[in-house]
């Protein structure tokens, strides 16, 4: 995940500050994520580590749906990208499903919860989010390429959305 991540920012950075700015939260994302999951903070508490993760996690899909996405459609409507278009509407409702998950689990695990937590049972649903934040991302590099390849359907889409 970690390595997708520098990819992207490798591939897409420079092109447009707020996707670098984006690129750059999606890789602080998966470092509290991994931190959580290894446990590599032994000097911070699994709460802490948890409300770092929740934090980022609500930041990064929240600048997804509320300036990246927008910012997508838009360059793809003023280019006139029919077909990018279409490609981003059979994206964004598996998105926005990874993100309905992504508040059920701040929700369930970040900063305001007062429930007892079960970490093995923390651990099971860390790893499904996991899971679905890989899906997400690439998901959003496919989106992201949509804008710089308009004469082709992105690989990544097809076999990932069908």
């Amino acid at each position: 995940m970690l390595e997708r991540c520098k990819t992207a920012q490798e591939r897409w950075g420079g092109v447009d500050r707020l996707i670098d700015r984006w690129l750059a939260d999606r890789k602080e994302l998966v470092e509290h994520y991994i931190a959580l999951r290894d446990r590599t903070a032994p000097d911070t508490s699994l709460q802490q580590q948890l409300n770092l993760f929740c934090s980022a996690l609500l930041d990064y899909v929240s600048a997804g749906h509320f300036a990246v996405y927008e910012q997508l459609v838009r360059g793809a409507e003023e280019a006139g990208n029919e077909r990018a278009l279409e490609l981003m509407s059979r994206v964004m409702p598996r998105i926005e499903t990874i993100t309905q998950f992504a508040v059920i689990f701040n929700d369930y695990y970040g900063a305001e919860t007062k429930r007892v937590l079960k970490e093995d049972v923390m651990q099971s649903r860390l790893l499904k989010m996991g899971g679905l934040l890989d899906e997400r991302f690439e998901l959003e590099d496919c989106l992201i390429e949509i804008l710089h390849t308009a004469n082709r359907t992105p690989e990544c889409v097809s076999e990932t959305v069908e």
